[in-house]
């Protein structure tokens, strides 16, 4: 398995106190030592970031990741639509995607769902709880119902993504909202998992239960097909000759 793990990295290198205490290298970094424990030996793991050129998502790249998982916060704008353009035709053609706590704003998630992925949000440093509602779904296997993450920013409904093909986790917070958490969808040949829990403030990404989370998506979300070229055009004149 071919996996690369996008952050924009702006956080960190701004010098966050309070994201650095839990993400020194990075959250990209966290995230893929992460893979690498639970997947071993079957998980490739490269790394990425905004600053890079072409933000380090070159055709030459993506042509060589199964799965890309994505983190971004406060740089989406940042991100070229040219990349925007080259990672939808990717999942288009088959390479999974995992999209990751506020990238649930990124232009690339919203590209892909096409709805404005608004939501609810309060950033207080309270409880979440990540409910399965899918226990029979290869993401949701060997992950305790509920995890528990003791400090989370809230996310609440209405959460503005289409109907997903599979709800997998709702969580529900101390405040008394709920939150779809875990969804998954089909674009092209591709697969898309969105799941929250991951702020940059709190060290959620070090925890054992959300690191068999993404393992598991990784898993899921690996091509099923071979990647192939789609063409723009299927109706061109002599298509049948």
């Amino acid at each position: 398995m071919r996996v690369t793990v996008w952050n924009e990295f702006v956080h960190e290198t701004r010098g966050d106190e309070r994201v650095l205490a839990h993400y020194p290298e990075g959250i990209h970094v966290v995230i893929a030592d992460g893979l690498r424990e639970q997947l071993g030996d079957d998980v490739e793991v490269t790394t990425a970031t905004l600053a890079e050129p072409e933000h380090g998502l070159s055709e030459e790249v993506l042509a060589q990741t199964d799965v890309l998982l994505w983190w971004g916060h406060i740089a989406h704008d940042q991100v070229s639509e040219e990349v925007v353009e080259r990672v939808h035709r990717h999942v288009i053609e088959g390479m999974g995607i995992i999209v990751l706590h506020s990238g649930h704003f990124s232009k690339i998630f919203k590209r892909l769902l096409g709805t404005s992925c608004s939501l609810k949000w309060r950033n207080d440093g309270e409880r979440e709880l990540v409910w399965t509602v899918a226990p029979t779904h290869p993401i949701t296997q060997g992950v305790r119902s509920p995890i528990i993450i003791p400090e989370q920013e809230m996310y609440g409904e209405y959460f503005d993504i289409p109907v997903p093909d599979e709800l997998l986790f709702i969580s529900s917070f101390s405040g008394g909202e709920i939150f779809r958490s875990g969804v998954t969808y089909r674009r092209g040949l591709g697969r898309l998992f969105y799941f929250s829990p991951g702020d940059q403030e709190f060290p959620v990404y070090h925890n054992p239960e959300v690191r068999k989370v993404l393992a598991n998506g990784v898993r899921w979300a690996m091509p099923t097909v071979e990647r192939t070229f789609l063409p723009t055009d299927r109706h061109a004149a002599g298509w049948f000759e």
